[in-house]
């Protein structure tokens, strides 16, 4: 089987992955466009699981674009497949739409109050947009076009006049069991299975029945749905008989001008890398298990005079803090509510850092924070010069392509302090400008469009994965009986804090004045570092952050205190501390 090698290298897995590309490319079609696809089934929100089956494709033809060949990327949006289930959580459907099952994506009503005509074209829509924000570039194809305006009738004709070789080849694998559950290996689910096929099409049958194997299945002429069973087929005349088992209706066709049907996925996904002539195709991680789409298709894809793509096999994506992504469940994150929380260039860059044989999470919690000071930090390096070769091809993929950079944040503010800063004012701008201003007042903002859209995404983060109870809420008055109760070193502590507030009122000096109060109680000086001072200092250090944040928020914990400072301003802090 034609997998392209998954390397432990540390090296750019894109610039290897093309290289080969190219060379297969020149082997097969000298002198043409190299041809990388997609298959995208919009039969309900397209995860950011499903993202993985795009940008695997797209990072390669981009850095093959790059190199100065001419690429083709081709998503083909599987939306004459069949409805199979009614998806749960998605607004605007109910149970009723379960009488649409069976008929074509494209043919189901879309949810209600949608502007879209139909299903398919709902669910297009939000990835469109989200591969537009992305940067992704690719050459969009509709199955329902495809089959509807007989593109591939030639296909169909020649796949049925061939069916007893495609059913020998399907027979092979008929009987066999799946391979051997490795050890520590978690069992794969139904929607694991449809998600790891590619276009969610697994679990479909392959064209067998009592009157024969066919592998073209019709649509009904008189209910829409594909529960059809072909019973004779006359080669000469192209001649096609079926019935339907929902609605009980039967016709005869001619094939050779019948445009109402498609074939079996296990024949249409070979047939398709034949008449396109792809050469790059990434498959789920269950692409190896006997019988499974990308395996047979390898051996079926012959009957049509091509050959199977190279690719990698690509693990799933997760979540942060939730279950594993399946689009048959509801409330699965898509890249448009990834789009809402993050910029464009680190989701970019979370499928771009990993080779596709690797999981990885996408963070939708407090973990996202962490993750913008890694990609942060990551961008510094590159600026200074000191990034390593794999980590600045991953950086370089991620903020641009072969069309050039993506928009960035003018002056991208740390993501944390940001989303701080969102929680404390609501939303106000006045006092979020005022806030970011004070964070360096040798260089303050003159707007906030120069910490956009990053300020957005971390705002929006804020209101929308952040529990209430999370939130932070500043303390209208004094907590008088807790001042009451402080003891010598509590009120002191205060004292020293207060007092310096006019002369470190910026970031980095309130976070020195915090740190350091503790230390100077201790009889040590504000600048002293950890290597000289005791264990017990970091003790009092927290016992000190507790006090405060108990005086300004009610809590624990919050926001780090040099940003909870500056966002309740002097007078305020002064106010509820008890000066």
């Amino acid at each position: 089987m034609p997998i392209v090698a998954q390397s432990t290298e540390t090296t750019d897995w894109v610039s290897r992955y093309a290289d080969e590309v190219i060379e297969e490319s020149e082997r097969r079609a000298p002198g043409k466009p190299v041809v990388v696809a997609s298959g995208l089934s919009p039969s309900g929100p397209i995860h950011l699981g499903n993202l993985r089956e795009v940008m695997t494709p797209h990072l390669v033809a981009d850095e093959i674009r790059r190199r100065g060949h001419v690429v083709r990327h081709l998503i083909s949006w599987d939306d004459y497949d069949r409805y199979r289930k009614v998806p749960a959580g998605v607004p605007g459907v109910d149970d009723s739409w379960a009488e649409h099952i069976g008929k074509p994506l494209t043919s189901v009503p879309a949810p209600a109050g949608s502007s879209y005509p139909n299903w398919a074209e709902h669910f297009k829509a939000a990835m469109t947009t989200s591969l537009a924000e992305l940067g992704v570039e690719y050459d969009g194809i509709s199955q329902t076009e495809q089959y509807t305006s007989g593109t591939y009738r030639e296909q169909v004709l020649f796949a049925m006049k061939h069916r007893g070789d495609i059913d020998a080849i399907l027979e092979q694998y008929r009987t066999k069991k799946g391979p051997a559950k490795k050890q520590g290996q978690k069992p794969l689910d139904e929607a694991e299975l449809e998600a790891a096929e590619g276009s969610g099409a697994a679990a479909e049958d392959d064209g067998s029945s009592d009157a024969g194997y066919f592998p073209y299945k019709p649509y009904c002429g008189r209910c829409e749905k594909d529960l059809t069973t072909v019973t004779a087929y006359d080669e000469d005349s192209t001649e096609l008989t079926y019935t339907c088992s929902a609605c009980g209706f039967s016709e005869t066709v001619r094939l050779n001008e019948f445009n109402r049907g498609k074939l079996v996925w296990k024949v249409d996904w070979p047939m398709r890398w034949a008449y396109e002539g792809v050469v790059f195709e990434p498959s789920g991680v269950d692409h190896s298990s006997p019988g499974s789409s990308f395996q047979v298709g390898g051996q079926i894809v012959g009957i049509f005079g091509g050959k199977q793509p190279i690719g990698p096999m690509y693990a799933f994506v997760g979540i942060s803090g939730m279950a594993k992504m399946s689009s048959s469940k509801g409330g699965v994150p898509t890249p448009a509510d990834a789009l809402q929380i993050m910029e464009p260039q680190l989701l970019r860059w979370l499928y771009a850092r990993r080779r596709p044989n690797q999981s990885f999470k996408i963070a939708f919690d407090q973990e996202i924070q962490r993750l913008y000071d890694e990609w942060d930090k990551l961008a510094g390096k590159v600026t200074d010069a000191s990034v390593l070769p794999a980590d600045a091809a991953a950086y370089a993929r991620a903020v641009g392509t072969a069309a050039g950079e993506l928009p960035r944040t003018p002056r991208p503010m740390p993501y944390r302090t940001l989303a701080s800063v969102a929680d404390i004012t609501a939303g106000a701008e006045d006092q979020t400008l005022r806030i970011l201003s004070e964070l360096d007042p040798e260089n303050p903002l003159g707007s906030l469009d120069e910490v956009r859209p990053r300020l957005d995404k971390a705002e929006t983060w804020i209101n929308t994965q952040v529990p209430a109870e999370e939130r932070t809420v500043v303390r209208e008055e004094p907590d008088t009986e807790l001042l009451k109760s402080l003891d010598d070193q509590g009120r002191e502590s205060l004292r020293l804090l207060l007092d310096g507030l006019d002369a470190n009122w910026s970031l980095d000096g309130l976070t020195h004045l915090v740190y350091g109060v503790p230390k100077v109680q201790a009889g040590f000086p504000a600048d002293a570092t950890a290597k000289e001072l005791p264990s017990e200092i970091k003790v009092a250090q927290r016992t000190f952050f507790a006090l405060l944040y108990h005086l300004l928020v009610g809590r624990d914990t919050g926001p780090r205190l040099p940003t909870l400072l500056l966002a309740v301003g002097q007078d305020r802090v002064r106010k509820l501390l008890g000066a």
